[in-house]
């Protein structure tokens, strides 16, 4: 015959420790998807809009105003990152480094600070600013946004 023992029942304390750091737990985890969600819809929604005070890039975490007379003009070119390898992303230092995009702060290459909102690296437009970094984005149609900037009176 068998006899069956069971276990003294843990007290109070161990079992409010395992709830709390269960809930700290789920609340990471969904602050983690949460901010993931962010990046998606921003690699999907991402707009660059161009007016006579200066560049706007919006929505997201890393939404930015630049103004006009901070834009280096003469120096904007459309590049291919492939081929450009001085320009490719080699530290990210706040943002996300995600399979086809990369959004937030980098340093590049070339040792430059950049902030990059990135999603086809065979055409970029490099923006380099007065404020000691550079803006790269991917666009539709890079040539003709390059163009408008570098025109920009």
């Amino acid at each position: 015959m068998d006899k069956v023992f069971n276990i003294i029942p843990g007290t109070s304390g161990a079992i409010t420790f395992i709830w709390i750091l269960s809930a700290v737990m789920v609340i990471i985890l969904l602050g983690i998807i949460g901010l993931l969600a962010s990046f998606g819809y921003q690699a999907r929604h991402l707009t660059i809009t161009l007016n006579e005070q200066g560049l706007r890039i919006s929505p997201g975490l890393y939404t930015r105003f630049i103004p006009k007379e901070s834009i280096d003009t003469a120096n904007i070119r459309v590049l291919d990152l492939a081929i450009d390898t001085q320009y490719r992303p080699r530290w990210r230092t706040n943002g996300a480094g995600l399979p086809g995009y990369n959004a937030g702060w980098f340093k590049l290459q070339n040792k430059e600070k950049a902030l990059l909102f990135v999603t086809d690296k065979s055409s970029v437009v490099y923006i380099p600013t007065t404020d000691n970094y550079s803006v790269i984005l991917s666009v539709i149609n890079a040539d003709e946004f390059a163009g408008l900037l570098q025109n920009w009176k």
